[in-house]
């Protein structure tokens, strides 16, 4: 949660607080008992861009935990991510 911050109006100044505030998020892959191992590898792959053995072990992650942080940074840095995980109908959150 955000704290409140009175910026009088400021875009600018609220950008940057915002960037701040933000750039510790992380892209969460949650677990949905639908896809087959090797297509989560697969996305992790080709959207995020991992090593294999990455995927793999973020794979098995979000499939005995429920989830496993895929990325982390700021919200601008990881929608793109979060969409193109969507788009292939997994679960994927900015937290």
């Amino acid at each position: 949660m955000k704290p409140k911050i009175y910026k009088d109006n400021n875009p600018e100044l609220e950008n940057m607080i915002d960037e701040g505030l933000s750039e510790g998020r992380f892209l969460t892959l949650h677990n949905d008992d639908v896809h087959s191992f090797d297509y989560v590898i697969e996305s992790l792959v080709e959207v995020c861009d991992m090593e294999i053995i990455q995927a793999e072990q973020c794979t098995y992650l979000v499939h005995y935990k429920g989830k496993c942080d895929v990325k982390k940074g700021s919200f601008g840095l990881l929608k793109p991510f979060k969409e193109g995980l969507i788009e292939r109908g997994l679960n994927a959150t900015i937290d």
